[in-house]
């Protein structure tokens, strides 16, 4: 495994990272899981209070409460549960965020969190209020490092320019370039990693019958699927070329995976031993179909 640090943190974060959305409600299996991916040097686990109501967060925390000095560990706030469960609510106040890193310390079992994300974000937020509730965790000790999860361009400017954030997570994939346009080399600027999510789009770039996606229809994503396996050839799988797309952009630091099986988790966990590719593979993936482009949130 190859590790990155973190924007301006002193956080080194392994170039795959577990996203644990995925990891289901079974304790016992879920550590199965865990377990084996610390064994193959993933040390990023990334998880969320919305995530089966805080259960995800539980479970997590009880796997790893005994390893919680050889990981980082992030988790993420902003969505409020409503009292009848019926669903969600945007909540980015300072006095909501502070109340809820208690309830994702307990849950996580830990004394402190690494990195702490809001979990979305407009640009009618009053961000300043946003940013000290996370400044004032991390005076307190509970969180070590803050950022943002967003795709929003105009969101992601305003934190980066008003805050002390060290990442950005945001959708990255060879079906979703959005980002090379607008935010990528700004924020390698700024000297703020990438985390990245959903960069197999969602099975499709690794196999799965191809679907409509975002802007594409069912042929383009068949094209660049195909384009994908004809990269990879015999020295990498389908997962691992795709993978190796996102990394290799200079402010991604790592691509967070929902791993469901040891299967796919040893495959992702394998990229960084496989070839990276060449400017030429990587030519030929992004001519395989038009680049895609924000149209909102600009």
């Amino acid at each position: 495994m190859e590790y990155t640090q973190l924007g301006k943190s002193e956080l080194k974060v392994s170039q795959i990272g577990f996203g644990c959305m995925s990891l289901g409600t079974d304790l016992e299996t879920g550590r199965g899981i865990i377990e084996r991916a610390i064994e193959l040097g993933i040390n990023y686990f990334d998880t969320a209070d919305l995530y089966d109501k805080g259960l995800n967060e539980e479970i997590l925390g009880t796997i790893l409460k005994d390893k919680r000095d050889k990981i980082v560990l992030a988790t993420k706030v902003g969505n409020q549960w409503r009292a009848d469960g019926s669903g969600w609510d945007w909540n980015p106040r300072k006095e909501y965020i502070i109340k809820t890193s208690e309830e994702s310390l307990r849950r996580l079992k830990t004394d402190y969190i690494d990195l702490y994300q809001l979990h979305g974000g407009t640009i009618d937020d009053n961000i300043d209020e946003t940013i000290e509730a996370f400044e004032i965790l991390k005076q307190q000790g509970k969180i070590r490092y803050y950022g943002i999860s967003s795709i929003r361009p105009n969101v992601i400017r305003e934190y980066a320019q008003r805050s002390q954030i060290v990442s950005v997570m945001m959708q990255y994939s060879l079906l979703d370039r959005r980002p090379e346009e607008s935010c990528l080399d700004f924020l390698l600027q700024k000297n703020i990693s990438v985390v990245t999510r959903g960069s197999i789009a969602q099975g499709l770039l690794t196999g799965k019958p191809p679907k409509m996606y975002l802007n594409y229809d069912e042929e383009e994503v068949d094209t660049i699927a195909k384009a994908v396996r004809f990269v990879g050839g015999e020295k990498r799988s389908q997962a691992q070329t795709a993978l190796h797309y996102v990394l290799q952009q200079q402010a991604v630091a790592s691509a967070v995976v929902g791993i469901r099986t040891i299967v796919q988790l040893q495959d992702a966990a394998g990229t960084p031993s496989t070839p990276l590719l060449t400017k030429a593979e990587i030519n030929f993936l992004r001519e395989a179909i038009k680049q895609n482009y924000y149209e909102q949130h600009r």
